[in-house]
């Protein structure tokens, strides 16, 4: 089966308007956080972050296929000794806009150096969003199981009368356990924590998260020959990943040097140039050049 990733080099503002309507199957991202690497995305004030990414998230809405999901890699800062807010509001505001918050994971950054302040530790995690346009998506549990680990040879050796029947939840949530339904099975379903070491200075950006994480999303997710979208593509991970593991992919970068990296990397179908039409329209068009 053949595999297309087309790369974009532009302002996803601009780019995503060209891509045609619930044609995506996953969304995975991460976009430059509030007032971080300035120099090369600018930076993005936290109390202007919402009304900046909402026009974006309008159109991944538009894009994402009614049984797609989007996962957003995002994680606020410590401004003056507190946390930002704006990943809460962001969050909010979303499911305004028509999102439904689906989930949260972990990313455990495994390899994170020690480092202290006055009134806090280092961070050693990073908020993965789970966004989804419907209740029913798709979702491929099977494909993310992990070895069922030491914990089942001491805890299924005894069990007790509790364990042999469901066991409703003491919280009333209608979620139960019954352990006896685990005593054959080699593998057992993840939580929502990954475990993941950090990945940074091979991929010349400095801001590049792990292959790992958007390939158990994209096992998750997706199937072979489906599309895997990135708006804010970076060194390509996401779409490296998605080419090795036969999955369509669309990356859009504003950088021209992580752009022509991808590029020289992954040999795209195609590649393509936006450009405003004109700096003085009130309402400018965009022109789009293929590259081959």
């Amino acid at each position: 089966m053949e595999v297309r990733t087309d790369l974009y080099l532009g302002d996803c503002r601009d780019i995503l308007q060209n891509i045609p309507d619930n044609s995506v199957d996953l969304i995975f991202t991460s976009p430059p956080y509030a007032d971080q690497r300035k120099k090369t995305y600018g930076g993005i004030p936290p109390n202007e972050y919402v009304d900046w990414f909402l026009p974006i998230a309008k159109q991944l809405l538009r894009v994402l296929k009614p049984t797609g999901s989007f996962v957003l890699n995002i994680k606020e800062r410590v401004v003056n000794g507190e946390r930002s807010t704006y990943v809460m509001e962001l969050i909010l505001a979303m499911r305004k806009q028509g999102w439904l918050w689906t989930e949260e994971y972990i990313w455990h950054k495994k390899n994170c150096y020690p480092g202290k302040w006055p009134n806090r530790f280092r961070d050693a995690w990073e908020r993965l969003l789970h966004f989804t346009k419907e209740k029913k998506f798709n979702m491929y549990q099977e494909e993310v199981m992990v070895p069922m680990g030491d914990w089942a040879k001491t805890r299924l050796k005894n069990l007790s009368e509790t364990d042999k029947r469901r066991d409703e939840s003491k919280v009333g949530s209608g979620f139960g356990k019954k352990i006896v339904n685990w005593l054959d099975r080699d593998k057992a379903y993840p939580t929502n924590v990954l475990h993941l070491a950090t990945e940074c200075s091979n991929k010349n950006h400095s801001a590049a998260f792990p292959e790992g994480l958007p390939e158990w999303f994209i096992r998750l997710f997706t199937q072979e020959g489906d599309t895997v979208l990135d708006p804010f593509m970076g060194s390509g991970t996401t779409n490296i990943v998605a080419n090795r593991m036969r999955r369509n992919s669309i990356g859009i970068e504003i950088v021209p040097e992580y752009y022509e990296m991808v590029k020289n990397e992954i040999e795209p179908v195609a590649l393509y140039l936006f450009e405003p039409a004109s700096d003085y329209e009130k309402t400018p068009t965009t022109r789009r050049t293929a590259v081959r």
